[in-house]
């Protein structure tokens, strides 16, 4: 069973390096497919932490090879970034395998999504100011740059100065900032192009190849099913498909060489940015997840907006990706509750309805609709068998379950990289 999705199953943050972590001893090789460094990985290995933004976090496992897909936006200042700080680590980051035709994130992007972003006021939707959106919009528009771009200067300074003439007149007639010198970026890229070019190749042959072989390739989304372009609360989303289908064209592998979707999800929910969240807390509540969880944005560090567990949105994004199995993260993050609420459907405008509206408006206005509880009050990060939850723990792990549209295969119970207890097999 070679190809495996992980996905995130609400907003992001779900703790999707922890899954991918867990597999990484039985994986191959790890694949972003979509996104850039708008959205971080923190993985815990004994008492390191490594944040990762850009870079897959099967980069940490000795024997497999990373790969960032052509879906993925790169900045390259960042991957370096990257690169040398885990090297400072001691981690070998030479496996590093990336597309060729990956976009590349430029200085005139991340001053465009700021500027931009500013220019909207009240109607921000939340970006992070890293280029994301703009990189993406370049992409669509054919105007963009590919990484491999970056190894033919003519080829290079002809899109530069091509992207350039619409983007400096709306620098400098709109939002009144000066226009950018195509040499400027030209000579900056053009810096990258050696340092990169060992890492640089066919990724989609690569993996298809591996696959072919027997080989396990994992395919990482960034960001979750709720920011997905297409299938999230748009506006309030991310520019790139996150979910299972984005694995597909994300890396050039076929559909029918994806066999297994895991689902990300916390015990409760979070997301980051503006738009709509049904469960959000706003009281001592809330402050407690968010302190107790340490729920602040490993790209960002700003605070995450917190709720309770939300099943409908759970049932959605199994059936959108397909998941065959969820990983349930942040368990223990409810330890000392008494009680804990579940969202287990919404009231709009008076009416019950079970599953999340397609209209968005109608999701804006949704009222949760919460099954309450009994809270176990018991540490539980030492524990690594499911019978060794507490009662209490157990009921509401299989009474999510039973909500979410698939089986909860594995559970989070603390940060390390071994506290977790496996229901079943994510590979066999």
């Amino acid at each position: 069973m070679p190809g495996i999705v992980i996905v995130g199953a609400q907003w992001g943050d779900e703790g999707k390096g922890k899954a991918t972590d867990l597999l990484g001893s039985r994986i191959d090789y790890v694949v972003k497919f979509n996104g850039g460094n708008n959205a971080g990985h923190t993985v815990v290995v004994g008492n390191e932490k490594y944040a990762l933004h850009l870079l897959p976090s099967g980069i940490l496992t000795e024997g497999v090879v990373p790969v960032i897909g052509n879906g993925v936006v790169i900045d390259p200042e960042v991957l370096f970034q990257e690169l040398d700080a885990l090297s400072a680590r001691g981690v070998d980051v030479s496996r590093l395998r990336v597309s060729a035709n990956a976009h590349v994130i430029t200085h005139y992007h991340r001053t465009l999504d700021k500027v931009t972003e500013r220019f909207l006021g009240k109607r921000q939707i939340g970006t992070t100011g890293r280029g994301i959106g703009p990189a993406y919009a370049d992409k669509i528009n054919r105007v963009g740059i590919r990484i491999q771009d970056l190894f033919d200067e003519n080829i290079l300074r002809q899109k530069v100065e091509g992207a350039l003439d619409q983007k400096n007149h709306l620098l400098v007639k709109i939002y009144n900032r000066r226009a950018i010198a195509a040499d400027e970026i030209v000579d900056e890229l053009l810096g990258y192009a050696e340092r990169l070019r060992p890492y640089v190749g066919d990724t989609a042959l690569e993996l298809h190849q591996a696959i072919t072989e027997g080989k396990n390739v994992l395919f990482e989304g960034g960001q979750a099913t709720m920011l997905d372009v297409d299938h999230g609360t748009y506006p309030f989303v991310t520019s790139s498909n996150a979910t299972s289908g984005g694995a597909a064209t994300g890396s050039g592998v076929a559909p029918n060489q994806i066999h297994r979707v895991i689902g990300i999800v916390k015990a409760y929910t979070t997301r980051v940015g503006s738009g709509p969240f049904p469960t959000e807390l706003f009281d001592a509540s809330g402050e407690y997840l968010r302190a107790t969880g340490f729920e602040f944005g490993t790209t960002t560090g700003r605070p995450r907006r917190v709720g309770w567990y939300d099943a409908p949105i759970a049932r959605y994004t199994a059936r959108i990706n397909g998941v065959t199995d969820f990983v349930l993260t942040k368990l223990d993050v409810l330890d000392e509750l008494e009680t804990i609420p579940v969202c287990v459907g919404y009231e709009i405008d008076g009416v019950r309805v079970d599953e999340v509206p397609v209209s968005q408006s109608d999701f804006h206005h949704a009222v949760p609709v919460y099954e309450e509880f009994p809270g176990w009050r018991e540490d539980i990060t030492g524990v690594r068998e499911f019978d060794d939850l507490p009662q209490n723990a157990r009921d509401y792990v299989l009474a999510l379950e039973r909500m979410s549209g698939a089986r909860i295969s594995a559970i989070g119970v603390g940060p390390g990289r071994d506290a977790i207890v496996v229901r079943h097999d994510l590979i066999d």
